[in-house]
């Protein structure tokens, strides 16, 4: 949600099919690449467990499938917040989930929205959504395509940029979380408290495996300049999701973000068997 809830079927990258008719002793090899190509959170069921943490903080709620009609004003200054990552009509990223599914979808129910939101992007206004925008996002979550569109620019925007940057710094799979879960509530824009900045913050402190450091000294330094760039803004000034969720998995070392899990978000409970 660029900054979020203030950010689904995921689109994961299909095996790739080895054929081995011409030479069957390299299959092996062609099938490697493909397998190492979703060990981090980027694993299917790593990448579940992602959007249940999530939604814990977002919807206070594990059930983040039942995100997609997710909709209403937080009071943060963003407009409507919505959807599965918590799409924003202030931020711009509400703007590209509608943009992109009207390409794919001409004419559906949200596509008259267009002019509101671009009008609106940048500020909290509804102008030119109220009264019928809210119902309207929820007739479109229940087509496919909707889903698909909010599963493709979550990805595009969020999941794949922080999965790429923690795999670039060699973090781990809860690294790698880490990473999401500040891209979703910050956006990677050009502004002190955007993900960007915030892992620059965090290389003053200390660095990443990928350049000699300590994978755990490493993320304690992101969580520090995380939580410093969440009470830079009232509406994200509690810092639970942080502290007593991600600082506790990386207390116990849990670096690939294995089950069991058990944290609490604003004073809720959670766990993932």
């Amino acid at each position: 949600m660029t900054i979020g809830a203030l950010i689904g079927a995921a689109l994961l990258a299909a095996p790739v099919a080895a054929h081995a008719t011409a030479a069957p002793a390299a299959a092996p090899a062609a099938a490697s690449p493909a397998a190492a190509a979703a060990t981090g959170l980027d694993d299917p069921a790593k990448k579940d467990i992602a959007m249940q943490i999530v939604s814990s903080a977002e919807n206070s709620s594990l059930d983040w499938k039942a995100q997609y009609k997710y909709i209403e004003d937080i009071r943060d200054g963003r407009g409507y917040t919505a959807g599965i990552i918590g799409f924003c009509s202030g931020t711009g990223d509400m703007l590209d989930l509608v943009e992109y599914y009207t390409q794919v979808k001409p004419g559906n129910v949200l596509a008259k929205y267009l002019p509101a939101l671009r009008k609106v992007n940048g500020g909290d206004s509804h102008a030119g959504l109220d009264p019928n925008f809210t119902k309207d996002w929820a007739k479109a979550a229940a087509d496919g395509e909707f889903k698909k569109a909010q599963d493709h620019e979550r990805d595009r925007v969020y999941f794949n940029p922080a999965v790429g940057q923690g795999k670039s710094d060699g973090v781990g799979t809860l690294g790698q979380f880490m990473y999401y879960d500040a891209i979703v509530m910050h956006g990677d824009g050009s502004d002190s408290t955007s993900f960007r900045n915030i892992r620059k913050r965090a290389l003053s402190k200390a660095k990443p495996p990928a350049q000699g450091g300590n994978e755990t000294t490493w993320l304690n330094a992101f969580l520090d300049a995380r939580v410093w760039a969440m009470k830079q803004e009232e509406a994200h000034s509690d810092t639970s999701r942080v502290d007593t969720a991600q600082r506790v998995f990386l207390k116990k070392g849990n670096l690939n973000l294995n089950t069991p899990l058990d944290w609490k978000v604003y004073g809720d409970s959670f766990h993932i068997g």
